[in-house]
């Protein structure tokens, strides 16, 4: 291993100590600087600025003094927030499923937020092409099926059916029943009614199997 180079399985920590001290620092440092700060090798601190430069977390700026000999190279935080840091979507998904639930009404707020996003979601679509009953469903399950929810069509008797064998929001949706399946129930009602054809989504019923929940279509008279 070359002499002051970072050692194999050295903790990520140590990336984040250098844009700490960059952070922290009102004026560009050189690499010398940030490695007597930190009390580590010049090459440690190089191979670490090479990943944040890299990951536009820091930048290169042009030296302050101008003298004889090569001046050192500097750099500076980018300002902003870290964008690799730990994200917490779950939590977020149940700071508001919690909300929701303590609504007086949780269904019909949920599913009114689905149905809003489902009109966004098929906001692309273009006028008249999808008016007949089979191609919009057809639509329908291609819009579930890149949401992740793995549908699939089916029939009972004369009735058709979207069958639902993935959830995304599975977690939420087993403790959250009352909210998050009104509000995949609004998603699908919203996406159909952008289409403008003569069918809906009646009802959804969650969990009718282990691994299955069943939408139920209902064709409208024009």
């Amino acid at each position: 291993m070359t002499p002051g180079a970072t050692p194999p399985g050295e903790p990520a920590g140590r990336r984040r100590e250098v844009l700490r001290v960059l952070r922290t620092s009102r004026e560009p440092m050189t690499i010398v600087a940030i490695a007597e700060a930190l009390g580590v090798h010049p090459n440690t601190v190089r191979f670490h600025l090479d990943s944040l430069v890299g990951d536009d977390q820091v930048e290169q700026v042009e030296p302050g003094r101008k003298g004889p000999g090569r001046p050192p190279l500097m750099f500076r935080a980018v300002r902003q927030m870290d964008r690799g840091g730990t994200r917490q979507y779950r939590l977020l998904a149940e700071i508001l499923t919690m909300a929701f639930a303590a609504d007086e009404d949780p269904a019909a707020k949920a599913r009114a937020a689905g149905r809003a996003w489902g009109r966004q979601l098929d906001s692309s679509a273009e006028p008249g092409e999808a008016q007949t009953p089979d191609k919009a469903i057809g639509h329908l399950v291609e819009v579930l099926d890149q949401l992740g929810f793995a549908p699939e069509r089916r029939r009972a008797g004369e009735h058709q059916q979207v069958g639902l064998r993935h959830c995304p929001f599975l977690e939420l949706a087993e403790s959250r029943t009352a909210v998050v399946c009104p509000v995949h129930l609004g998603l699908m009602q919203g996406a159909l009614e952008t289409s403008g054809a003569p069918v809906a989504v009646e009802r959804l019923d969650a969990f009718v199997e282990p691994d299955l929940c069943v939408a139920h279509l209902e064709l409208q008279e024009a």
